[in-house]
């Protein structure tokens, strides 16, 4: 992965719209990261090949930056991104990495499903 040049994750959002893709929408406090002085529990969400298609996708901020989808019936977006890379498979791979390099955040779009881990 590389830090997220915004003209080229652009251009990648630009070249998936209107089709369905396949997401992968992931974030958490705990299950990559080392739990603070606070010692709070940690907080996950993750999303795995769930189909849609989005109408607009914007990359925004100074960085890190948000990644946002527009749908038929509102948005998904992730904030907090700072890598991209896209795989061999053609999958858009967007991170976002804390200081030491633990995943804090992701969300990856690929036209076909992705595979169990």
């Amino acid at each position: 992965m590389r830090p997220i040049d915004r003209e080229a994750v652009q251009g990648e959002l630009d070249r998936r719209l209107g089709r369905t893709v396949y997401l992968h929408l992931e974030t958490t406090t705990g299950s990559y990261t080392a739990l603070g002085p606070e010692k709070k529990p940690p907080v996950i969400a993750f999303v795995r090949n769930a189909q849609v298609t989005y109408q607009r996708g914007s990359v925004t901020g100074p960085g890190p930056y948000r990644v946002g989808l527009k749908l038929d019936g509102g948005w998904v977006y992730a904030d907090g991104l700072t890598d991209f890379e896209v795989s061999e498979r053609d999958e858009l791979l967007l991170a976002g990495l804390d200081p030491e390099g633990q995943l804090t955040v992701a969300l990856q779009l690929s036209e076909t499903p992705f595979r169990e881990a």
